[in-house]
């Protein structure tokens, strides 16, 4: 019967302990705000400015779509449609999600942004219509 009272003892004391974990994460938060206080002035100032600079300023990246950049977006793209996400462009018969994708990445039509990270912990951000993509599901397919 000790057991017994010491397991209904450990579920009240599950109940009582939920309210003081929000009391805990205050202190945790007080915690952050005193450390996000310093690195601010080194992280966040500059971090944001060149991130700034690099969008407005010239790019440095190259305006070509890396075929890595060019997967993530298809599949990502193929999974939204699967998903029932609007088509942005006009079906002609196609059914196959990864085929609108590459059809709707052909007409520029993808309302995805890329965002290139550079070595400084700045970034680019360049949109899908911005960039050159390389035609090589027409050398898959055989089409021309």
């Amino acid at each position: 019967m000790a057991d017994d009272d010491y397991h209904e003892d450990d579920m009240g004391m599950g109940y009582e302990d939920e309210p003081p974990e929000p009391e805990i994460e205050d202190g945790v938060e007080e915690d952050l705000e005193n450390n996000e206080d310093a690195p601010e002035d080194v992280v966040g100032g500059e971090g944001e400015e060149k991130g700034q600079e690099k969008t407005q300023g010239p790019r440095h990246t190259t305006k070509y779509m890396t075929k890595y950049e060019r997967a993530r977006i298809l599949g990502t793209r193929a999974l939204q449609i699967s998903m029932n996400a609007p088509v942005m462009v006009e079906l002609e018969g196609e059914t196959d999600p990864l085929e609108i994708a590459m059809k709707e990445l052909r007409a520029r039509k993808i309302p995805f942004t890329i965002r290139r990270y550079l070595p400084d912990g700045s970034y680019e951000d360049w949109g899908v219509d911005e960039l050159i993509v390389e035609d090589s599901w027409k050398r898959q397919v055989g089409g021309g």
